[in-house]
């Protein structure tokens, strides 16, 4: 036997639910029934599409259920059989393979780790400085601004940034975190 999940509304008018218990039984302990499909998930979107499907199966069994006190144990039942389905179908994209699969380095080409030491270095240095030179040294040199333009953002002359900068550059040459990596 089998019973209709969806009802057509083809003439404006709207069957009741063959099932209220069930529906009652749903608004009841959605929230519960959720946080249990979200501990068996990685996202909130895809527990919401197990509960439903778990829910599905649920209500095609409604009528075999003898005790319905202990539906929430069918349906805990449902969810995890659905995802232990859903785990066995998905499609297995890596393999274990004899070598890495790492490119070898260019010549020329410095080492990803050693990039990023060198750039975590260069900015614990420049937060040393002053909060002037910073933002001329930034605007300088990461932002790629003139001279000029650094002078007319921060509001000083072309001369207060050159110097400024110099300082600056001096500064970052002369600490010692700096040393490591030259």
């Amino acid at each position: 036997m089998t019973t209709p999940v969806c009802t057509s509304a083809s003439n404006g008018m709207t069957r009741p639910a063959p099932y209220p218990s069930f529906s009652s039984y749903v608004r009841a302990r959605q929230p519960v029934l959720l946080r249990t499909a979200r501990s068996l998930t990685a996202n909130a979107s895809d527990a919401e599409d197990l509960l439903q499907t778990a829910l599905t199966k649920t209500y095609v069994a409604w009528e075999r259920i003898e005790d319905h006190r202990a539906v929430d144990g069918y349906v805990r039942r449902a969810l995890l059989n659905t995802r232990t389905s859903q785990w066995r179908k998905r499609k297995v994209d890596e393999f274990a393979c004899d070598e890495l699969p790492e490119p070898e380095p260019q010549p020329g080409e410095a080492d990803p780790a050693e990039r990023q030491a060198l750039h975590d270095a260069m900015w614990r240095a420049i937060m040393k400085l002053p909060a002037r030179q910073r933002a001329m040294v930034v605007l300088r040199y990461y932002e790629d601004l003139s001279e000029a333009q650094t002078a007319q953002i921060l509001g000083v002359s072309v001369g207060t940034v050159k110097s400024a900068v110099s300082r600056a550059l001096g500064k970052l040459r002369d600490d010692p975190e700096l040393d490591v990596v030259r």
